[in-house]
């Protein structure tokens, strides 16, 4: 008794002296690894909280490209830079827009609102090829949708002034674009894999970290690095919503690098954040 009346008595500085530091702080596993997606799921069909999922995509991605479009928009037509918030303004209408619709969605269908998102989770088993290939389809019809409902608004305008499609702007090649769309694409998905990840959410549970906010600021920086290049696509379904309602021959010219580049990005992610960061292959199973 009288070795837990002197634990007592010191509090939580002895607590904390008898605590591992550094590395051997984390050979107690104090989390649990989800069990990886089955590459089937017949039995998802079945359920109503997959139908869901499926429309919330659909819906965030419909108001993802509405209001994001109309903004690139506002910049297009403006006479000057003063006079509209621009290329800043449109990252952060990006950005933001992510933040708020991946914080509304995220317990209902994960808040992906982007096939190369849905790719990189794909491949690291965190779904499975059923609901990722329903969520880039309802991705991709959302963004149509988003983007039909800003022309309707300003059909001349719209096709004036390019319909916010992405291509690769004048002055770079499309080896410049391919690079930019990848490395973008990786900075975001790297980041959803450290935002949602089930060993950092217990080691740091201490300190609550809203994951779509890092989500947001990511998708907010790659685009004031690359709007000056191609737009900012690393959401293959904002490029195809666009280029399908815009339709025009140079809006499909590089339409490819706009799909090839982020999920090459989203790929190099999920390997390296599951290979390197977590060294998942090379854990042993308890």
């Amino acid at each position: 008794m009288e070795g837990k009346e002197e634990d007592v008595k010191l509090g939580a500085n002895k607590f904390l002296e008898r605590q591992p530091i550094g590395t051997s702080a984390q050979t107690d596993k104090d989390y649990k690894e989800p069990p990886p997606a089955p590459l089937f799921d017949p039995g998802e069909l079945k359920s109503w909280s997959f139908w869901r999922a499926g429309v919330a995509e659909f819906i965030a991605t419909f108001l993802f490209l509405y209001i994001t479009v109309l903004t690139v928009m506002g910049v297009s037509r403006a006479r000057n830079k003063c006079a509209s918030v621009g290329s800043q303004g449109i990252a952060w209408a990006f950005g933001g827009t992510i933040f708020a619709l991946v914080y509304c969605t995220a317990g209902i269908s994960g808040g992906h609102i982007n096939p190369a998102v849905t790719f990189g989770l794909f491949l690291a088993r965190k779904l499975s090829l059923t609901r990722a290939v329903f969520y880039i389809v309802m991705q991709s019809l959302g963004a149509i949708a988003g983007a039909g409902v800003v022309k309707g608004f300003q059909k001349s305008q719209y096709e004036l002034l390019g319909g916010g499609a992405n291509v690769v702007n004048h002055g770079y090649t499309k080896g410049d674009g391919l690079g930019a769309e990848i490395v973008g694409t990786f900075v975001l998905v790297y980041t959803v894999f450290s935002a949602t990840d089930a060993k950092r959410n217990a080691r740091d549970s201490h300190v609550p970290i809203l994951a779509p906010l890092p989500i947001g600021f990511a998708v907010f920086l790659v685009h004031l690095a690359t709007i000056p290049i191609t737009g900012t696509g690393i959401n293959p379904a904002r490029s195809l919503g666009a280029a399908i309602i815009y339709n025009k021959d140079h809006a499909w010219d590089d339409h490819w690098i706009f799909w090839v580049g982020p999920f090459i990005g989203a790929a190099l992610a999920a390997l390296y954040h599951q290979l390197v960061i977590r060294a998942i292959p090379f854990k042993t199973r308890d």
